[in-house]
């Protein structure tokens, strides 16, 4: 295909990073990223604790099945595939392996 027609390279288009803290520690997304993805994308597997203490994580992506609980600025109970990251948020999961 001539280069005349090719589209741009898509990392080229994608915003700034930007830091948020989980668990403590500075992590690195980009705007528009879901607090899901971003936990997802530096390998955090466990997001909650069952009643029964086993570990949950998304499942559904959409907010629906509410597997995906995490605390975010404090508030307990969030949906983190609901929740778009911003810089300085703060993120807490139950189990960051």
């Amino acid at each position: 295909m001539p280069d005349s027609k090719r589209l741009e390279p898509v990392a080229n288009l994608r915003p700034n990073p930007i830091k948020i803290l989980v668990n403590g520690h500075e992590t690195w997304c980009y705007p528009g990223e879901t607090v899901a993805t971003a936990l997802l994308s530096t390998g955090i597997r466990g997001f909650r604790r069952s009643v029964l203490g086993t570990l949950r994580a998304p499942v559904c992506n959409m907010g629906v099945c509410y597997e995906c609980l995490v605390t975010i600025n404090g508030l307990e109970t969030q949906r983190s595939c609901m929740t778009l990251v911003s810089p300085g948020m703060v993120v807490e999961v139950a189990d960051a392996t």
